[in-house]
């Protein structure tokens, strides 16, 4: 393998240029060689802002997997298109970072899982808020057992109105769903993490399409298009585990809350409970009085990470491509985003049959 590693970027859009591409380019140890996208002008320009002269580009992600000097690729196009296009890649050869989540329905998302293991190539899956300080602080003390038993979980994925408006997000054959697949999979892949359970035994969820029809409504990116809110605008899940864990999962895009929260967590443990809800919080019970405990996460870093920027989304990055130079494993293994994925479809699968989905381990 060269020195730096050669990447691929399959998919040119919002997701690409806002947090695959600025991350990559920082990376001493990458460099971009081939951009890829169905409109062409997207995979020029990214070229031009974070390729080289002899950056190659493509509009057909079958002929950039055919170069065999690329040794990673990372897939950011919709939701429905994420397993065929990592299966392609990794039997040719490349190791993959997907995008979340993982694939539009659980059965893509074995099949990805069982590409991975069949090519022996590294497969991970773009769940950048477990490399957040406040998750890394709250991961390290759930596995020194600091929380005891977590028992019951929150999963927080509240936007009052917040519609992506544009690409194909409102587009349910594209996208499989709405907040619940979009911002909803964050939460429940950090509690799932922190709670180190993945094995569901029930889900029970409800769907709601009550304010996506409204005209003319107040939302942070502008109105949307009623005719196209093809998804849910909210959803709830009620998630039981084979240990008798019990989480709670809510997503919306659009809700009349003022009790928003993204990408968090709450936990609830035998010895203490931690939240996320405007910074990270510890309470429990010690010599016979009841405490809080905010954290203070300004100082420290990230052991991992030896660059100048602590964001997420660079620190993921890194993570994935030391993982790759020195023959390690994934921070988000596949098998991890596979679980999430299965709980979000059992999701959909109960509101649309209004029958709890029992899990077959």
């Amino acid at each position: 393998m060269s020195e730096q590693l050669r990447v691929g970027i399959i998919g040119c859009g919002g997701i690409a240029n806002g947090k695959h591409l600025p991350a990559l380019s920082k990376n001493k140890h990458v460099a971009i060689v081939a951009f890829c996208d169905i409109e062409e002008e997207r995979a020029a320009a990214a070229k031009q802002q974070y390729g080289s002269e002899n950056s190659r580009i493509y509009t057909d992600y079958k002929e950039l997997l055919q170069d065999g000097s690329i040794d990673i690729v990372h897939v950011l196009t919709p939701n429905d298109s994420h397993s065929f296009i990592t299966i392609d890649a990794l039997e040719a050869g490349k190791h993959v970072m997907c995008e979340k989540p993982m694939a539009k329905t659980a059965e893509e998302g074995r099949a990805m899982l069982a590409a991975a293991k069949r090519t022996g190539k590294k497969l991970t899956i773009g769940y950048n808020n477990r490399f957040r300080p406040d998750s890394q602080h709250l991961k390290k003390v759930c596995e020194k057992g600091t929380l005891g038993d977590i028992y019951y979980a929150k999963a927080h994925a509240i936007r009052r109105r917040a519609v992506p408006t544009w690409g194909v997000f409102l587009d349910e054959e594209k996208q499989g769903g709405g907040p619940l697949i979009d911002i909803g999979t964050h939460a429940l892949d950090l509690t799932l993490w922190m709670m180190d359970n993945y094995k569901p035994l029930s889900v029970t969820g409800s769907v709601f399409h009550k304010l996506g029809s409204k005209e003319n409504a107040a939302n942070a990116w502008g109105p949307w298009d009623p005719a196209k809110f093809t998804v849910e605008d909210s959803a709830v899940g009620f998630i039981k585990m084979e240990n008798g864990a019990t989480i709670s999962l809510e997503a919306s895009w659009a809700l009349n809350s003022l009790d928003v929260d993204e990408a968090k967590c709450t936990l609830c443990g035998t010895e203490g409970g931690a939240d996320m809800k405007g910074g990270l919080r510890f309470n429990g019970e010690e010599d016979g009085r009841l405490f809080v405990k905010e954290v203070d996460l300004k100082a420290g870093g990230v052991a991992f990470y030896d660059g100048a920027s602590a964001k997420d989304i660079d620190v993921e990055c890194a993570a994935w491509i030391d993982a790759v130079r020195f023959d390690r494993e994934p921070i988000v293994k596949p098998e991890q985003a596979l679980v999430v994925t299965e709980i979000l479809e059992a999701i959909y699968t109960s509101a649309r049959t209004g029958e709890t989905v029992y899990f077959n381990r």
